[in-house]
């Protein structure tokens, strides 16, 4: 596997230990619809909440958030659609974004945007 790949994983499983520790229930890593991709569903209280997982070693060229542009955010929100339709869940969904910068060897800092977007 490559290594963006290897850091991607790594960060994934440091946003879904971060989001347990604060009481949401993951109920599904890595969900695909086509080539449309959720890194983390889980429930938080009342909602069904849709994560979008970046990992980045520094922030010099560009914050880990702005990444999810306008395109990812339309693909979350199809993807979202698909995955209530698939599993018949009736609760309002919500799109978070959770950031890792840095490395385990080095220091890593998570940040956590609820309600971050809006797709539609």
């Amino acid at each position: 596997m490559a290594e963006h790949n290897l850091m991607g994983k790594w960060g994934e499983n440091v946003a879904a230990e971060y989001l347990e520790r604060k009481g949401f229930r993951i109920i599904w890593r890595d969900w695909r619809d086509g080539h449309r991709d959720i890194d983390l569903v889980a429930i938080d209280a009342d909602h069904l909440v849709f994560v979008e997982v970046k990992t980045r070693r520094n922030d010099r060229f560009m914050d880990a958030v702005q990444a999810v542009d306008a395109r990812k955010m339309r693909n979350l929100g199809y993807a979202a659609m698909a995955f209530m339709r698939r599993y018949d869940y009736e609760m309002p969904p919500r799109f978070d974004i959770v950031t890792i910068t840095g490395t385990e060897q080095t220091g890593f800092k998570v940040e956590h945007y609820e309600d971050a977007f809006r797709p539609f």
